[in-house]
């Protein structure tokens, strides 16, 4: 297994402590976090959404951040399956740069998430909840799903997977992505 060191010249090379991933939902949040080895995904929380300037959801993100001392913010980006940005990702996207302002220096990635939750359906459904109760909590399943692929890809790999959250609003070219 790779060393989950810091690098502070190389963003893309693992950092230890605690990750987090967020699932953002047009109406919720998943939010899951890893152990301090960053080797399992655990669920946290389901936060309601706020579109409003206060951004409560976003700023709730950013305290458990620091209560937990997390080092790496991990946002889905739901991209369709050719791979291409839409509505969804423009939302992720923003989303994860309000959140990467407020939590600086922590750094911010986005990492695909595409068909995340339709899994977390499967797997409810399979641990026997009943359809109306996956409302509450499929966000956090699909945070877990992310988080988890994501610390197996690095174990594997030596690198964190997705893109640096740029600040700037810019998109990133196709190779500073990934």
């Amino acid at each position: 297994m790779p060393s989950r060191h810091s690098c502070a010249g190389r963003p893309d090379l693992p950092r230890p402590g605690r990750w987090l991933a967020v699932d953002v939902g047009s109406v919720r949040v998943g939010v899951a976090q890893s152990d301090p080895e960053g080797i399992l995904a655990t669920p946290v929380r389901t936060i309601d959404r706020d579109l409003t300037a206060a951004a409560t959801d976003r700023h709730t993100i950013a305290a458990l951040a620091m209560d937990i001392e997390a080092t790496l913010i991990l946002v889905g980006l739901p991209r369709s399956l050719r791979g291409d940005d839409g509505t969804a990702a423009a939302i992720a996207r923003d989303f994860a740069r309000g959140l990467a302002r407020l939590v600086a220096p922590i750094r911010v990635r986005l990492v695909d998430e595409r068909l995340t939750t339709v899994q977390s359906h499967r797997q409810l459904q399979a641990s026997g909840r009943r359809e109306r109760e996956h409302r509450e909590v499929v966000d956090q399943v699909a945070a877990v799903l992310i988080l988890q692929g994501a610390l197996d890809a690095t174990r594997l790999t030596g690198r964190v997977p997705g893109e640096l959250v740029d600040m700037s609003g810019r998109k990133p070219r196709q190779k500073e992505r990934g």
